[in-house]
């Protein structure tokens, strides 16, 4: 085991690796590109905040935002309270979109998965070598990008994926965890185990398993619930 995982991020540090993942940044700290390990480049949003529940926050900005905008935006960032109740906006929500001249964000709660949550359901690990003998109906696109997302783990009903969680941002620190399951085999507890074993897996390769979602996404806010995840903040990005 590593010193890395034996050692408890804290919550800033967890934030930090979240917006690692999810975005590629230059050498400024500017964000440049959503951090997706497929093939492709998908600009990054314009303006990242992400608030922790002990009160501290980051920012990021895309490259493109003016120099001039910067300052007054990071003394808002510093001024956000902690968080509490992921369905909050941020405190200076109005302000920061007006100073982008903008009307379209998201926001979501964030997550790690503790080393505590633990599958109670039979999971299989899927990679290029099993990848064919199983039924992908309703996930035909997984062949594709299946080298590229792991681990990945799946629930197979009928030796069928019903259930798959995957890597879908990754940095050498952390994994960001891709969950989705068949809407007729939801609320059944298979994506919790898909996630719980992911986990796993994500620790065993010596990085930080992370989970969030957004904040209309219920039945991923009901997964976390189940597992009892560790809520460290909230993201908020301005598009």
């Amino acid at each position: 085991m590593s010193e890395r995982e034996e050692s408890k991020p804290t919550v800033h540090e967890l934030m930090e690796r979240h917006v690692e993942a999810m975005f590629t940044h230059d050498l400024n700290r500017r964000i440049r590109t959503i951090n997706e390990p497929w093939p492709g480049e998908a600009l990054a949003p314009r303006f990242f905040l992400g608030r922790t529940i002990e009160g501290t926050a980051i920012c990021r900005f895309r490259y493109d935002i003016p120099e001039r905008l910067i300052e007054p935006l990071e003394e808002l960032c510093a001024d956000e309270p902690a968080v509490s109740d992921f369905q909050s906006k941020p405190k200076h929500f109005d302000a920061y979109l007006n100073y982008l001249q903008a009307d379209k964000f998201t926001m979501g709660p964030c997550f790690l998965v503790p080393r505590e949550a633990a599958s109670t359901r039979q999971v299989v690990r899927l990679t290029r070598d099993n990848i064919s003998e199983v039924g992908l109906d309703g996930f035909e696109w997984l062949a594709e990008e299946i080298d590229y997302v792991q681990p990945c783990i799946a629930f197979l009903h009928a030796n069928r994926a019903v259930s798959i969680c995957r890597s879908v941002r990754v940095t050498s620190q952390a994994h960001e965890a891709g969950l989705e399951t068949l809407v007729e085999y939801r609320g059944k507890g298979y994506a919790a185990a898909v996630v719980a074993d992911w986990a796993m897996e994500v620790r065993k390769g010596g990085g930080l398993p992370l989970y969030s979602t957004s904040w209309e996404n219920l039945a991923s806010q009901r997964v976390a619930s189940k597992l009892g995840l560790s809520f460290y903040g909230v993201n908020f990005t301005v598009v």
